[in-house]
């Protein structure tokens, strides 16, 4: 089941179905006046409760043309979104690095078909793209053990996590190696087009992430590749705060596809069994860089490590 919040012209987001036909809108089967974040926060908690009736109406129900609908972030008002740091092999042949997590402003979150607005700070020496799969949570749910980590998952969406970057790949904060404030600017947290319930996800280590800028395929990678998988994520995080019915954790991404964001750009992310959405790029002071693939020396790209660090034994690419 595919679940989004959508509008028309003059109507808040509301909540309904996404399917090959159309969008079918399910207000009616969800308590009066609910709409946005708490519709979907509702039928997080509440789904085992209206399925039947949800799946008859994607047979029965009509459904609007897609062309005829806007759709929204599907949680457009998170109260967390947890970040994993780095979190994927890219090649290397090392020891794992411990799971790490950071926290990215809520507020940032945008949805389908709208704009990253690029701060007008000159400090940041550029402003990168990273696709990733995102896990959304029913809760509460606090301290879930490893094995028990389907308990705490409702479905999965996709999120862009864009971020200001510093010198070369290090994220943005004047003076500090260590700080993520360049992750949350507004607008930098892209989420949709939709939320797949989780029993349609057979193994979410197994779904292939993809992103393309200006029609440049950047991203191209399998979620098989992480060094901690969603289980270890959920174990994880629910062992340092209570996860709540709506919280995002993001699962990092393959820096072998990093690449800069620029003014007039189209941006499109892709998680194979979830879904697509696409976004424009505006940058008021018209800055430019590299385009394609950032191939410094801190690159984990497997072309740039050869370049830089000849003697580093690579591994397969997964993809």
């Amino acid at each position: 089941m595919k679940l989004v919040l959508y509008k028309r012209p003059g109507d808040a987001l509301l909540p309904g179905l996404l399917l090959e036909r159309g969008v079918v809108p399910i207000g009616a089967y969800l308590p009066a006046g609910l709409a946005g974040q708490s519709a979907m926060v509702w039928l997080i908690d509440h789904l085992d409760q209206v399925r039947a009736a949800l799946n008859l109406a994607a047979e029965r129900d009509h459904a609007m043309p897609h062309e005829q609908v806007r759709l929204g972030p599907p949680l457009p008002q998170p109260r967390k979104i947890l970040n994993a740091i780095g979190n994927y092999w890219e090649h290397a042949q090392r020891d794992p690095k411990p799971l790490n997590m950071f926290l990215k402003n809520p507020d940032a979150v945008i949805g389908p078909g709208d704009t990253i607005h690029l701060p007008a700070n000159t400090a940041p020496s550029s402003f990168m793209h990273e696709a990733e799969l995102a896990v959304v949570i029913k809760g509460p749910a606090k301290s879930v053990a490893r094995a028990d980590w389907r308990s705490a998952v409702f479905g999965y969406t996709c999120i862009i996590d864009v971020t200001a970057r510093g010198e070369g790949r290090r994220t943005w904060a004047p003076g500090s190696s260590m700080s993520w404030i360049g992750k949350s600017f507004d607008t930098f947290a892209p989420i949709g087009p939709c939320i797949v319930t989780a029993d349609e996800i057979e193994n979410p280590n197994d779904l292939h992430v993809q992103f393309w800028n200006d029609g440049q395929l950047r991203h191209n990678y399998n979620t098989d590749d992480m060094e901690h998988t969603v289980p270890e994520i959920v174990e994880f995080a629910s062992g340092v705060m209570t996860l709540n019915s709506g919280d995002i954790l993001s699962c990092g991404t393959n820096h072998e596809g990093l690449g800069f964001l620029q003014d007039g750009e189209q941006v499109e992310i892709c998680i194979h069994g979830i879904g697509r959405m696409s976004l424009q790029v505006v940058d008021p002071l018209k800055r430019e860089w590299e385009r394609g693939v950032y191939m410094g020396q801190d690159s984990t790209h497997h072309e740039a490590v050869k370049r830089y660090r000849p003697n580093t034994i690579l591994k397969p690419s997964s993809v």
